[in-house]
């Protein structure tokens, strides 16, 4: 197996995995609204998915700049930046305290992930064939 085909399918499952990531930051959102969970348990739970998913898509865009494929790279890069200023920023973590506060915003924030990773997935299956 060639290491295009590779890439390729390392970057299909991290697009996958990455959009099902947010697919349950959106669902543990929408039961803190419907008050099912309450905030501490949101924010221990959705933590410990924050910086691995960051990880897991600045190594997929780095992946996608180490072998040329261009169109891949700058379609990530710039929410590679936003993730690492909000790190700078130390804005990352949730916290339980500002969580109703900034509720709508996250929300907003992990439906535009969302979006962004539903479009990558099948860029990625573009880009390679």
């Amino acid at each position: 197996m060639g290491g295009e085909a590779l890439l390729f399918l390392f970057a299909a499952i991290l697009s996958a995995l990455l959009l099902f990531i947010m697919v349950y930051f959106i669902i543990m959102f929408s039961d803190l609204e419907c008050d099912y969970i309450n905030p501490i348990d949101l924010c221990s739970k959705l933590n410990q998915f924050v910086l691995p998913n960051y990880i897991a898509h600045t190594v997929l865009t780095v992946l996608f700049l180490l072998t040329g494929k261009w169109l891949s790279f700058l379609f990530n890069l710039p929410l590679v930046i936003y993730n690492v200023k909000r790190y700078m920023d130390n804005k990352h973590m949730y916290d339980a305290t500002e969580i109703f506060r900034t509720l709508s915003y996250d929300k907003k924030e992990s439906f535009i992930k969302l979006i962004f990773f539903f479009i990558s997935f099948f860029l990625c299956k573009l880009i390679f064939y």
